[in-house]
């Protein structure tokens, strides 16, 4: 059984700008490398211990706004931090694995060894289609993603790699400098329906859960305990939205605001649900909490809203179901995160 350790902290980079409302005035819209580099810079003081930067290559929610790119922005914030993980995402079907691999041991090299990549099935067909480029059904998107990453893991590893697949030919290929650090770095994977779990279970260091309640979230953490995992025991990671106050009737004052100002959203929102592959399970799951909820992938639904005790009664609750990393989303971004920092992290981590 894998060691358990202390929970650790991480946070969603701001790479299209604001996770709960647009309308927010204590929030900027502000998706640029300059805000993104102060943030993170501040989450590794504070002592946050990850970054996620998400993958878009335009705004998915409107593509007039901005959009931070995830890897050359991560390569960039490889060279500017020094303790805090990197964790860019990956959509497999935008890079050859080849030119994915050398990429990824680029930035390895660069951060030291705290470089991670998120696989991640795509979901807006629009940032594909008018590209040009296939957008499969979502199970042959995992097909095609599981031979991707079977090559990526290898290349990563610095092996010498002769493949002939349904997607892929590659033919004597071996990639320099690697192993400088440690055999490879992490893969994270995110996704919820079957082909993902099958996926995790065979190539992923640690599952990404979308947030939700703590029992859903200890039965999917329990189907994949029962599975066997190619790379040892996974580790597992949660998105939730956060809102800490000193009680538990400011946070839902709090909340109540967000979500106030998240509905004049709801024209953003129905445009972005137009472009998204219907079979994905985050938003099937979204969807139906979206009135009660607001942030990003699960958001709210983690339930990480109250008091700082509460939050961190919750925090404790779920890593002992089993989550070791906590990607957290806040608004307003730095403010909140600081607030996370003093006052709740003290309770969870002495």
């Amino acid at each position: 059984m894998r060691a358990r350790h202390p929970p650790r902290f991480g946070i969603w980079a701001a790479v299209h700008g604001s996770r709960a409302a647009h309308h927010d005035p204590d929030e900027p819209d502000d998706a640029t490398w300059e805000r993104n580099r102060a943030l993170v810079l501040d989450a590794e003081a504070l002592g946050f211990d990850a970054v996620l930067v998400a993958q878009h290559t335009m705004n998915p929610y409107d593509d007039r706004r901005d959009q931070l790119e995830a890897w050359t922005a991560t390569a960039a914030l490889a060279a500017l931090t020094h303790r805090i993980e990197l964790i860019a995402a990956i959509k497999p079907g935008l890079y050859h694995p080849v030119v994915l691999a050398k990429m990824a041991l680029q930035i390895e090299h660069v951060s030291r060894g705290r470089f991670a990549l998120n696989l991640v099935n795509a979901w807006n067909r629009a940032e594909f289609e008018k590209a040009g480029l296939p957008f499969p059904a979502h199970d042959a998107r995992y097909a095609y993603g599981r031979e991707w990453i079977g090559l990526v893991d290898r290349l990563m590893r610095g092996e010498r790699v002769s493949f002939s697949g349904e997607h892929f030919q590659v033919t004597d290929y071996q990639l320099r400098p690697a192993g400088t650090y440690r055999a490879r770095p992490t893969i994270y994977l995110g996704g919820e329906s079957e082909p993902a779990r099958a996926l995790a279970a065979d190539h992923a260091d640690v599952w990404f859960i979308n947030g939700q309640p703590l029992a859903d979230v200890a039965g999917l953490i329990a189907d994949m305990a029962r599975r066997p995992a190619a790379a040892g025991p996974l580790a597992y990671g949660l998105s939730a939205f956060v809102i800490a106050r000193a009680t538990d009737a400011e946070a839902q004052g709090e909340h109540a605001r967000l979500l106030a100002l998240a509905d004049r959203d709801a024209a953003l929102r129905a445009d972005t649900r137009a472009r998204t592959d219907a079979a994905s399970v985050m938003f099937a799951r979204t969807d139906a909490a979206a009135a009660r909820h607001v942030g990003t992938n699960g958001g709210t639904a983690a339930g990480l809203v109250g008091s700082y005790d509460t939050v961190a009664r919750q925090i404790h609750a779920f890593h002992a179901a089993g989550i070791d990393l906590f990607m957290l989303q806040f608004q307003p971004f730095e403010a909140e995160m600081r607030r996370f920092a003093g006052h709740v992290i003290p309770r969870v981590r002495p």
